[in-house]
């Protein structure tokens, strides 16, 4: 199902696992069809200038991918070919781009709704490839991996109502799809000292619930869907304004189309043709 690269993390994929993952990625749109959310598309790279808004550097560094490129001359050049030709870090001689690998799909929204939001808010859809620099063997772990998410920015209450609701309906999927699932609050891997604090912080308040699955041969649990709460976080970061005029809070719900993948192929067996009708038809019909 998952071919290996030859780096830790990052996998080809075959015909019939990539079925399951569109199988996936469908029945989320559906859930989300009477939701009314914009459906948007983007590359999985981000502005540098807007990445920077979004506080992922002060959290999470450790995860940060940066594209980086060749911009020098013919003896520049000549410099790097000799590098490569001796089995040397040829890297160096790239240079910082405007440009991030996306850590989430959600974060090229949020510059979007710069300015006063209309009343009720706005809701999006968006989905794609993401990044996160943690090499592992686990499948469940991957640096390369989609997700599927529903966003909501505007007023408070409503974005906890956003977020809950959509946990619950998240948790009602992940059933039928016949996946042993409950719902914990969690916490980000935030990295260092600081980190704790904030990570502490996150289960107190509850900010983060994760949908989660014990699946076969793991000690605990994965997470498969995650509901966060960002409260005012994005609505100060990227000047976004609630109709009433104060600053915007947001949430989100994500879907790990890839975990997801993985969790019904530990549980139902590798050969889709012989998973239950019931979840066959949840992906394909």
């Amino acid at each position: 199902m998952l071919i290996p690269s030859g780096v830790d993390g990052l996998f080809g994929r075959s015909a019939v696992y990539e079925s399951i993952v569109d199988g996936v990625g469908k029945m989320v749109h559906r859930l989300g069809e009477d939701q009314g959310a914009t459906l948007l598309s983007f590359p999985p790279l981000l502005a540098k200038q807007v990445f920077e808004r979004t506080g992922y550097l002060e959290s999470f560094p450790n995860l940060v991918g940066a594209v980086r490129s060749f911009s020098g001359s013919d003896d520049d050049h000549a410099s790097l070919l000799r590098t490569v030709f001796a089995g040397e870090d040829w890297s160096e001689h790239l240079g910082p781009t405007d440009l991030v690998l996306r850590p989430a799909a959600c974060h090229p929204v949020y510059p979007t709704c710069a300015g006063r939001l209309p009343p009720g808010g706005r809701h999006f859809e968006v989905s794609g490839y993401c990044f996160r620099h943690e090499p592992s063997r686990d499948p469940t772990r991957m640096q390369a991996f989609r997700m599927h998410e529903y966003v909501y920015v505007g007023e408070p209450a409503r974005a906890l109502e956003h977020r809950d609701r959509w946990l619950e309906l998240a948790r009602e999927a992940l059933s039928t799809l016949d996946l042993e699932v409950t719902a914990e609050a969690a916490n980000d891997p935030f990295f260092g000292r600081a980190g704790e604090l904030l990570a502490g912080l996150q289960v107190k308040e509850a900010r983060k619930i994760e949908i989660v699955s014990l699946l076969p041969g793991y000690p605990a649990p994965t997470a498969l869907a995650s509901g966060n709460s960002h409260q005012d976080h994005f609505g100060n970061d990227f000047g976004i304004q609630s109709a009433n005029g104060d600053v915007a809070h947001s949430s989100c719900i994500g879907f790990g189309l890839d975990r997801i993948a993985i969790a019904l192929l530990a549980t139902h067996g590798l050969d889709p043709e012989t998973w239950p009708e019931t979840v066959r038809s949840m992906l394909w019909s």
